[in-house]
C-alpha cells in the first residue's frame, strides 16, 4: 500500500489530478456552510436529526440541506434528470438510437439532462421549502415570504445545484472517481467527527457493551458492502474464430448490485410523497380528508411501518431499474455479431433467455442486500438507545462510502497501470 502511494506521489500528472479533485470538494464543502438567510438552523438540524427520511435527503444532498445552504439541493435534481432520460430510452426511439451511436450520443443525451437538471432543481427547491415551512411550529422559516423572497431564494438554491452539477463533470474529467459520487461521499464523511463528538459527550461506561457491538456490525457491514460491491456472476463466452483451434474463452461479467444506490433514492422519493400529501390535506382542513391525512401520518411514522413499505420498495425497484439497464436481448444481439456464443446455448432469443435468467437469480441477492442495508437504521436502532443512536448511520452512508472508494481506486490503478505500459 506505502508503495502505490508513493507511485501515485511520484507521478506528477496523476498528483496534480487528485490535489484538483480535493481542492473542488472543499470548495464544495465551503458552500455547504453558506447559509440562506432567513434560518433557524439549530431548530433545522433538530428536525434532520428526528427525521429519517429527511436525514436520507441530506445524505443525498451531501449534508448540506441541514445547513439550509446556497447548495442545498445538492447533485439530487442531476441524478432525478439523469434517471429520467434513462428511463425515457425504454419507450422513446430516437432517445434509444441516439445512446447506440457511442460517445457523441452520449454527449447529447448528457446535455439534454443539464438541461432538464435546471427546471428540476427549482421545483425541488420549492418542495423543499415548502415542507419546511410546514414545520412552522418549529420556527425553522419565515410562513409569510414575500414573492421577492421566493424568487430569490428559489434562484439562490437553483443556482448552487447547477454550481455543484458543474463541479462533479469537474471532477470525473480528471478520472479520479465519480464526480457527483465524490460530492456525497464528502457530505457524509464530513459529518463523521460531529457524530462521533455527540456521542462521546453522552457516553457512560454502562454503554460499552452496546458500542462493542455497534463497532462489530459496522465491520461486518463494510465486509458485506464490499463483497456484495465486488460480487459478480461470470458467464463463460467462447470465440467461434478462436474456439475450434485454440479454446479462446472470455466471460461475461454479471454484478449482483447492478443498480447501486438508485433504488435507495426511488424507494425515498416515494415514501416521503404520502406524508408530504398528508401534511397539505391537515393544512386546507377538510372535514372528511382530516381522518385519513392524520391516518397516513399515523403510519408514516409508525417505524415498523416505514421500514417494512422501505423494505419492499427498495427490492421492487432493484429489479424495475436492473430491468431498464441491463438488455439482454442487446447483449445477445452483440454476442452474435461478434462470431461470439455461450457453450451449450443456442444463440439469438436462447441466449437472451439465459442471460435474464441468471441475472434474475443473482439479482435476487442483490435487491434482498439493498433492502437489508435501506432498512439498517431501523435495525441499529430497535437496540442502541440514548447517545449510542447518533452512531446508527444509515446502511445507504455506508454503501456509499464503501462503492466510491472501491470506485475511486480502481481508476486509480488504472491509471498507474497504464503509466507502467507506457514505460514498457
Amino acid at each position: 500500500m506505502w508503495e502505490t502511494v508513493q507511485k501515485i506521489w511520484k507521478a506528477k500528472d496523476l498528483r496534480r489530478k487528485i490535489l484538483y479533485v480535493l481542492m473542488l470538494m472543499c470548495i464544495f464543502r465551503i458552500a455547504a456552510h453558506i447559509p440562506i438567510p432567513g434560518v433557524n438552523a439549530s431548530a433545522l438540524q433538530a428536525l434532520f436529526s428526528q427525521n429519517e427520511i429527511l436525514g436520507l435527503f441530506n445524505i443525498f444532498s451531501g449534508g448540506a440541506l441541514e445547513n439550509f445552504s446556497i447548495v442545498m439541493l445538492g447533485v439530487g435534481p442531476y441524478i432525478t434528470a439523469s434517471i429520467i432520460f434513462q428511463l425515457l430510452q425504454l419507450i422513446s426511439p430516437k432517445l434509444e438510437e441516439m445512446a447506440k451511436e457511442g460517445a457523441s450520443g452520449q454527449q447529447k443525451i448528457n446535455q439534454y439532462t443539464r438541461m432538464l437538471a435546471v427546471p428540476l432543481a427549482a421545483l425541488q427547491g420549492y418542495g423543499t421549502i415548502t415542507l419546511l415551512q410546514t414545520a412552522s411550529g418549529r420556527g425553522i422559516l419565515p410562513t409569510d415570504m414575500s414573492v421577492f423572497d421566493w424568487v430569490v431564494t428559489i434562484t439562490i438554491v437553483t443556482a448552487g445545484s447547477i454550481f455543484l452539477m458543474w463541479l462533479g463533470e469537474l471532477i470525473s474529467e480528471k478520472q479520479i472517481g465519480n464526480g457527483v459520487s465524490l460530492i456525497i461521499f464528502a457530505g457524509i464523511i464530513a459529518g463523521i467527527p460531529s457524530a462521533m463528538q455527540q456521542v462521546f459527550v453522552t457516553f457512560d461506561s454502562s454503554q460499552l457493551p452496546s458500542l462493542l457491538g455497534f463497532v462489530l456490525i459496522g465491520l461486518l457491514t463494510i465486509i458485506g458492502v464490499v463483497f456484495v460491491t465486488e460480487g459478480q456472476r461470470n458467464i463463460p463466452i467462447a470465440h467461434a474464430r478462436h474456439y475450434t483451434t485454440t479454446g479462446q474463452k472470455s466471460h461475461l461479467p454479471i454484478r449482483v448490485n447492478q443498480a447501486g444506490v438508485i433504488p435507495i433514492i426511488f424507494a425515498i422519493s416515494l415514501l416521503v410523497a404520502p406524508s408530504l400529501l398528508a401534511q397539505y390535506a391537515l393544512q386546507m382542513n377538510i372535514a372528511w380528508l382530516n381522518p385519513i391525512a392524520e391516518w397516513v401520518m399515523r403510519m408514516s411514522n409508525d417505524q415498523l411501518v416505514h421500514g417494512v413499505f422501505y423494505f419492499v420498495l427498495v427490492v421492487l425497484f432493484s429489479y424495475f431499474y436492473t430491468a431498464v439497464i441491463f438488455h439482454p436481448d442487446r447483449i445477445a444481439e452483440n454476442l452474435q455479431r461478434g462470431g461470439s456464443f455461450i457453450p451449450g446455448v443456442r444463440p439469438g432469443k436462447a441466449t437472451a433467455e439465459y442471460v435474464k435468467k441468471i441475472s434474475n437469480r443473482v439479482l435476487f441477492t442483490g435487491a434482498l442486500f439493498l433492502g437489508l442495508i435501506a432498512v439498517l437504521p431501523n435495525i441499529l436502532q430497535a437496540f442502541f438507545s440514548g447517545g449510542l443512536q447518533n452512531l446508527a448511520l444509515g446502511g445507504t452512508s455506508l454503501l456509499i462510502v464503501v462503492s466510491v472508494v472501491l470506485e475511486t481506486v480502481k481508476q486509480i490503478d488504472s491509471q498507474l497501470l497504464l503509466r507502467d505500459y507506457e514505460r514498457l
